[in-house]
């Protein structure tokens, strides 16, 4: 198993590696992207600086003499132009294991100085800046390790309830501990808070007891800041008798001085009896929160905590009214540097924030503390199992100018870049780290740096050794008055140093000599700049200035490789060469950028017609000219026309097998879109196109046609072409008889209200009529009362005429 995980990490480091390796091939590949040319490097040493990748030639004769710079470079490129694999200075980063003690598996039987739980333990790195190098570190926590634990309590009044609850703790964590580790030593110590105003009580009657005149717990001890009672040991009887002894205190404030007593307990390393073999554990149990650094201010304590060790002849805290409480940071520093692992036993009120202290204190764990402690034997089992679970890396003495980085394989084989821990293990399991480490500059030669790599809470280390890689090996053959130099220089790593006033590429000129006359050399024509202004002229010529972005070459510096048109920041869109300013493009490609294909393939769409008939091909692309037409090649589109018929081919080949694409193999190669069939077609959708088309069997067959926006078309289709029954002939034959039938027995009840309607309107007006009359038909003056003459009637009258004169006399 452990060759297995060394050959899975080294075959790692060997994959990052040849990655690297290829990174610099496609450095030097890409135009516009060699930094080594581009940082005008004039030494050896200015070349290994400016980039890893780049590389010095230190051959004699090699170089371009019409370039400065041309001896940084990649070191592929320097091999091309001619420089001997023997004169090519590229230093790189190299680690390697001084020291690898194979790991153990079982603490049982074996001395301190036996156990192994990390490997390798000594590494010594040689770096270039700028280029990482990685080594691998395991790391096995063995089975039956031995455990100190210091019991940790606060003992203000508020925590009365708890003093009784673990009279007997010590026997009975002894019994549950010792079926995880047949070596443990337990010890006992308590806090309250400084006694000190404003933490706790000091007038004078209160001096002796705090408590005096609390009705429900009149009697109580001195406040304290902590008090070393039990040293670690093996006798749990001794820890039961201790505790029986105490008693509770009493402070004013909510907050305990409890960091006070964690920093004594972890510092005051042979009072407390921590061993170096040994699981280190410290519980802090307490009920409330605890007083931070700057809060001794508030009692007049100014003086910082000086992180030491303050016990007196009778383990008591002497300092606790002199200095402030310690910080997160100091407490954090003292408890790694003497391996130990904090658990905060605290009531669930109070659980958030010491959960949010573990993020600044590496190596705590918090646990919720029943208010009685009744749970505090689970808790602690609980807490050293979470503890024995995890493993996690911590850097100690980090140099400044390097870069770490971490990976971790844990148990489940997969590598966690960015990760330095590994959770849920088991006792004996393995986990591997890699480590890469970077320097990011170069220190006053012979630095040499130290850092250590330490599993949290561990006592076992790795040690790393720094030493650097800023100089090249040519320049221990520096000769000063060099033949090569003409005697007047200092030859090193293949060029000169010239003296003042002299200067070539062997020193060959004097600075005088670089008058008008030589300078019109240099120039293209008269009024033209130097050497363009992209060189110096030198002895008559010009050396052209390296750039950046490319080459620049010509007699007078007048060309280069990247002042030619682009295409979206391309250089000659990629597909052509610049020379002097103006594109030369590969065949197949037109245009001053060399952005137009001459290739129509692309514009080719399934059914073999050019952008489906529906555009042009310009430049290699389809240029759609159909309203509504889009795609790669205008093979979309949902409101044309035709949308419906090309779509009804592919639904006649994909679900019936026919029509004219019944083929198999073109109807797999032009019908690529997805087809969903369904019982019952829905046609709410906006932006779906319905169509719908006669089959042979006179049956319709409906689909829908729509485009995603992801660009996918879907179509949409019933399962079954819908077909109708023929009609009964005497069913259309009483349909007829019986609608005409309804139609005239309709219009006769029409006719018939008309008619009703009309004469009782009539009746009505002739009613109103009558009633309107202003004379009786008898006051008539035309009416005239039939008469009928007769003879009788007229001698009647006569008589009687006669009568009525006879009887007047």
């Amino acid at each position: 198993m452990e060759l297995f995980q060394q050959a899975k990490m080294w075959n790692l480091m060997y994959r990052t590696t040849f990655s690297w390796m290829v990174l610099e091939i496609f450095i030097c590949s890409v135009k516009g992207l060699n930094v080594c040319t581009s940082g005008s490097a004039t030494s050896c040493e200015e070349c290994l600086l400016i980039h890893p990748s780049c590389a010095w030639c230190a051959q004699e004769d090699f170089g371009m003499t019409r370039t400065l710079t041309s001896r940084c470079d990649l070191s592929q490129n320097l091999q091309k132009r001619g420089c001997d694999v023997r004169f090519i200075e590229s230093p790189s980063s190299t680690a390697r294991v001084d020291t690898s003690v194979p790991l153990s598996s079982k603490s049982s039987g074996q001395t301190q100085f036996d156990v192994v739980q990390i490997q390798p333990q000594r590494i010594s790195l040689n770096l270039r800046p700028g280029d990482p190098t990685w080594f691998g570190v395991q790391v096995r926590p063995v089975e039956d390790y031995p455990v100190d634990l210091y019991y940790l309590m606060d003992l203000s009044l508020s925590m009365k309830d708890d003093l009784d609850t673990i009279l007997n703790l010590g026997t009975k964590l002894a019994e549950e501990m010792r079926k995880l580790t047949s070596n443990f030593r337990l010890g006992f110590g308590s806090f309250v808070d400084k006694n000190l105003s404003p933490f706790s009580y000091t007038a004078p009657k209160y001096r002796d007891n705090p408590c005096n005149g609390y009705k429900l717990f009149p009697t109580c001890v001195p406040s304290f800041g902590f008090r070393h009672i039990l040293s670690l040991t093996d006798e749990v009887d001794r820890f039961n008798e201790e505790v029986q002894k105490q008693m509770v205190s009493r402070n004013r404030d909510a907050p305990e001085g409890g960091f006070d007593a964690i920093l004594q307990a972890a510092v005051c390393k042979e009072r407390i009896g921590w061993r170096k073999e040994a699981y280190h554990l410290l519980v802090f149990a307490t009920d409330d929160v605890p007083h931070l650094a700057l809060d001794g201010k508030l009692g007049g304590l100014v003086q910082p905590h000086d992180g030491k060790c303050h016990l007196d002849d009778k383990n008591e805290y002497d300092a606790s009214t002199k200095m402030d409480y310690p910080s997160l940071a100091l407490l954090g520093e003292k408890l790694a540097e003497n391996n130990i692992f904090l658990i905060f036993a605290v009531t669930k009120r109070h659980a958030v924030l010491y959960k949010n202290l573990t993020a600044l204190i590496p190596g705590t764990t918090v646990e919720i503390l029943e208010p009685d402690s009744k749970n505090i034997i689970q808790l602690i089992v609980a807490a050293y199992n979470n503890i024995r679970s995890k493993v996690e890396l911590s850097v100690w003495d980090h140099p400044e100018d390097l870069s770490l980085g971490f990976s971790a394989t844990c148990q489940d084989g997969q590598s966690l870049p960015g990760l330095r821990k590994c959770a849920d293990l088991k006792i004996g399991e393995t986990v591997s780290f890699n480590v890469s480490v970077e320097a990011r500059s170069c220190p006053a030669p012979g630095t040499q740096h130290r850092f250590t790599i330490k599993p949290v809470g561990f006592k076992d280390r790795l040690e790393v050794t720094v030493d650097y890689r800023c100089d090249c090996s040519c320049t221990h053959l520096t000769h000063a008055n060099s033949s090569h130099c003409s005697s007047i220089g200092t030859y090193t790593c293949g060029m000169c140093r010239c003296e003042p006033g002299y200067l070539g590429a062997r020193c060959e000129c004097q600075e005088g000599e670089a008058g008008g006359g030589h300078l019109s050399a240099c120039r293209e024509a008269e009024g033209k700049q130097v050497c363009s202004g992209r060189g110096e002229c030198s002895c008559s010529q010009c050396l052209c200035y390296e750039s950046e972005f490319g080459k620049i070459y010509g007699r007078f510096c007048e060309c280069d490789d990247f002042s030619c048109a682009r295409h979206k920041g391309i250089l000659c869109s990629g597909h052509g060469e610049c020379h002097c300013g103006e594109c030369k493009c590969h065949a197949g490609y037109v245009g001053d950028n060399c952005n137009c294909s001459t290739e129509t393939a692309s514009c080719v769409s399934d059914d073999g017609q050019i952008c489906s008939g529906r555009g042009s091909c310009v430049c290699g692309r389809c240029q759609c000219t159909e309203p509504g037409a889009f795609g790669d090649t205008c093979e979309k589109c949902p409101t044309c026309p035709d949308a419906c018929s090309t779509k009804r081919e592919c639904i006649e080949c994909r679900l019936f097998g026919s029509g004219r694409l019944a083929d198999n193999q073109t109807c797999q190669r032009q019908c690529k879109d997805e087809i969903i069939t369904v019982e019952t077609l829905k046609t709410d959708d906006p932006n779906a196109v319905l169509c719908l088309y006669k089959t042979e069997n006179d049956c319709v067959m409906k689909f829908t046609y729509s485009e995603h926006a992801n660009g996918q078309s879907v179509l949409m289709a019933l399962q079954e072409p819908e077909c109708g029954a023929a009609p009964d002939a005497m069913t259309v034959l009483l349909a007829v008889v019986g609608s005409i039938l309804l139609v005239g027995i309709v219009l006769m009840a029409i006719w018939k209200m008309v008619i009703t309607f009309h004469d009782r309107r009539e009746f009505a007006r002739f009613q109103n009529a009558r009633s309107r009359a202003r004379y009786e038909m008898a006051s008539n003056p035309l009416y005239k009362q039939p008469i009928s003459t007769h003879a009788v009637e007229t001698v009647f009258q006569m008589q009687s005429k006669s009568s009525s004169n006879g009887g007047v006399h």
